[in-house]
C-alpha cells in the first residue's frame, strides 16, 4: 500500500492516533483524507491542522446509518475510498460489574463500528478490486487489558473480525490489517494513571509508551508491507509468543505483575490533604 494520491477515511479522528494517522497519510502525500469523531468541533479542528486536504464531520460511529452516510458522501466527493480506518474505541475501566449499557458500548464502538464500516465499503472497494480496512485493535486484543473487561473481550473480538475480513477477501484486492498498540501517550491512558488504574500502571510497566505519532509511523510502515498484524510495541509479539506457548505460566506472570504494582500501592505515602477551600 502506497498512500500518494490515496482517499483515506478515519474514524476517532479527532486525536490520538487517528489524527497522528491523519498528519502521516498526508504527510505520504495522500489524495484526501476525512476525520470523523463524535464530537465534531475538535474533529473539524484536527482536520484543519493537518490541512486544506482534510475535512472533519461528525460521525456517531454506533450508528450504521451515519457510518453508511460517511461512506457514500467522501464516495461522493471523491470518487472512491482507498483506505478506511476503524480507529475509534472506548474503554470501560472495570471487570463484570460493569452494567450493560457500558458493555454494550464497548461492544457497539469496538467492534460493531467496524462491522458498520465493512458493510458500507466493501462493495465499492470490490468492484474496483482494490481497498485497505485498517483496523486499530489494541494489544488488548491479542493479550489482555488488565482491569477492563469488555475491552479485553471486545478487542479480541475485533482481532477476530479483521482475521475474518483477510481471510475471506484479501484474493478479491482487499487488503485488512490489525492495529495493536500497547501504552499509547493519549488522554485515555493518561486518565487512567492519573487516577491509579491498575490497567494503566500494568501498561506503563510493560513496555515504552509511544507516541502517537511513533504509532501512525508504525501503522503506514506495517501498511507498505501489508502485514495482517502491526505491532508498533515489538514487545508485544514476544508476550503473545509466551502466551501463546504456556497459558498458564504467561498469566502466571501478569498476576505477578499485577501483585507487585499493588503492593506498590499499599506502600507508596500517602497524598497531602487538599488545602482548605477560600471562604
Amino acid at each position: 500500500m502506497n498512500l500518494t494520491d490515496r482517499v483515506a477515511v478515519i474514524t476517532g479522528g479527532a486525536g490520538g492516533i487517528g489524527a497522528a494517522l491523519a498528519r502521516r497519510f498526508a504527510a505520504e502525500g495522500a489524495a484526501a483524507l476525512v476525520l470523523a469523531d463524535l464530537d465534531g468541533a475538535a474533529t473539524e479542528a484536527a482536520a484543519a491542522a493537518v490541512g486544506p486536504l482534510a475535512r472533519g464531520v461528525a460521525v456517531d460511529v454506533t450508528d450504521e446509518e451515519q457510518v453508511r452516510a460517511l461512506v457514500v458522501d467522501t464516495e461522493r466527493r471523491y470518487g472512491r475510498i482507498d483506505v478506511f480506518c476503524a480507529n475509534a474505541g472506548v474503554s470501560s475501566g472495570g471487570g463484570v460489574e460493569v452494567d450493560d449499557a457500558g458493555w454494550e458500548r464497548s461492544w457497539r464502538v469496538n467492534v460493531l463500528a467496524h462491522v458498520y464500516a465493512a458493510r458500507a465499503v466493501l462493495p465499492a472497494m470490490l468492484a474496483r478490486g482494490s481497498g485497505y480496512l485498517l483496523h486499530t485493535c489494541s494489544a488488548a486484543g491479542v493479550l489482555t487489558a488488565v482491569g477492563d473487561a469488555a475491552y479485553t473481550t471486545t478487542k479480541h473480538a475485533a482481532v477476530g473480525f479483521a482475521e475474518w475480513l483477510s481471510v475471506t477477501y484479501r484474493d478479491q484486492g482487499i487488503r485488512v490489517s490489525a492495529l495493536c498498540p500497547q501504552g499509547v501517550d493519549t488522554p485515555m491512558l493518561a486518565a487512567g494513571l492519573a487516577a491509579g488504574h491498575l490497567g494503566a500502571q500494568v501498561i506503563a510497566a510493560s513496555g515504552a509508551v509511544l507516541s502517537p505519532d511513533e504509532v501512525a509511523a508504525a501503522a503506514v510502515a506495517g501498511m507498505a508491507e501489508e502485514r495482517f498484524l502491526i505491532l508498533p510495541h515489538p514487545e508485544v509479539a514476544e508476550y503473545a509468543r509466551r502466551r501463546a506457548e504456556d497459558p498458564d505460566g504467561w498469566q502466571s506472570g501478569l498476576r505477578k505483575l499485577v501483585r507487585r504494582l499493588r503492593a506498590a500501592d499499599q506502600d507508596a505515602p500517602p497524598l497531602p490533604p487538599k488545602p482548605a477551600a477560600s471562604p
